[in-house]
């Protein structure tokens, strides 16, 4: 078995969470992929205890497989993340990481319809428990297709885009990745099919982040996560790779941290949320546990060096959001 997926901002990651050999807590991958990042952060803490989380069960054995020997430190545990915080009972995390990308092994050797540039079937599932993008495409209006393309993926010809795929739907022409593809490129003007990317990137993201309810899930989590985190300078950490989830980030550690202005923020600007009822909803109060309180390490977000896009072009558009808790001293 080859892996696929190389770690974005490794070195960085390493920095922020290498784990503290004096803190009883766990580490929790919420997105363990094939184990990358946490195969680097055991090797700088051998004795550290790690539970890895996926919501694709090829994904845990793939990680088994690689992490070799070090497989007997992680506790593997096939679920979505949201859904892992909300019956999470065990001791408090000193360290948490969220990498929100797609793998390259999904992308490049799934065949489930990640990426446009294969002829695969139209499914975009990280899980069997959600329904697949043909299902979804199956029986959506016009018009709620149009919103999940406009809102989730940003796109400006999200109309004309839908108009094509409900037309493409109703003559049985659109049954693979190749079909949409097409029938995107049909649907927008010949200078954007001759864009930087592929006219169709927008649609695709849109798709997938519906499919597998992303964005819900990451704001049902983020503040679990951030109640659950060890109050002993236990930190969290979160790579995103649209602006979606890089907002709906910034605003809930925001919000944790105090900030009154964060809360009722949304992932989505007011430009792509018309009234939509698929904008996400908005940043509620991150509530931390009494005595604890929440500091942004991260001003700015963390973005890979020239030196590493150019080694992984994956990473190009990754971005790094770390946050530490403390306890609040008594003041005598």
């Amino acid at each position: 078995m080859e892996r696929s997926h190389v770690p974005v901002l490794p070195a960085e990651i390493v920095e922020f969470l290498k784990p503290d050999t004096t803190n009883a807590g766990p580490v929790v991958d919420c997105t363990l992929g094939e184990g990358g990042h946490s195969a680097l952060l055991l090797e700088h803490a051998p004795d550290s205890r790690l539970i890895g989380v996926d919501a694709d069960a090829t994904m845990i054995e793939r990680a088994r497989y690689f992490l070799g020997p070090r497989a007997s430190q992680v506790e593997f545990v096939c679920a979505w993340y949201d859904d892992f915080w909300l019956s999470y009972t065990g001791a408090r995390p000193h360290r948490v990481l969220f990498d929100l990308g797609i793998s390259t092994f999904h992308l490049a050797g799934s065949g489930r319809g990640f990426t446009f540039r294969e002829d695969e079937p139209l499914d975009m599932r990280l899980s069997d428990s959600v329904m697949s993008a043909a299902e979804l495409l199956s029986g959506i209006s016009q018009e709620d297709l149009a919103d999940i393309i406009y809102v989730f993926g940003e796109e400006r010809y999200s109309r004309r885009i839908a108009a094509a795929i409900v037309r493409a739907r109703s003559s049985g022409s659109l049954r693979t990745t190749g079909d949409l593809v097409e029938t995107v490129a049909s649907a927008v003007p010949a200078a954007y099919r001759r864009g930087r990317i592929s006219p169709a990137t927008r649609t695709f993201q849109a798709l997938r982040i519906a499919v597998n309810a992303e964005l819900e899930r990451l704001r049902m989590a983020l503040p679990r996560a951030l109640a659950a985190l060890s109050p002993d300078r236990g930190r969290m950490a979160v790579i995103t790779f649209h602006s979606l989830e890089d907002r709906l980030v910034k605003w809930a550690f925001r919000a944790a941290a105090g900030d009154e202005a964060a809360v009722g923020r949304s992932a989505v600007t007011a430009k792509h949320s018309t009234a939509s009822k698929f904008a996400p909803k908005l940043i509620d109060t991150v509530a931390m546990p009494e005595g604890e309180r929440i500091t942004v390490l991260t001003r700015r977000p963390v973005v890979p060096s020239h030196e590493e896009v150019a080694g992984n072009p994956a990473s190009r558009s990754a971005k790094l959001r770390v946050v530490e808790k403390t306890r609040i001293e008594e003041s005598w």
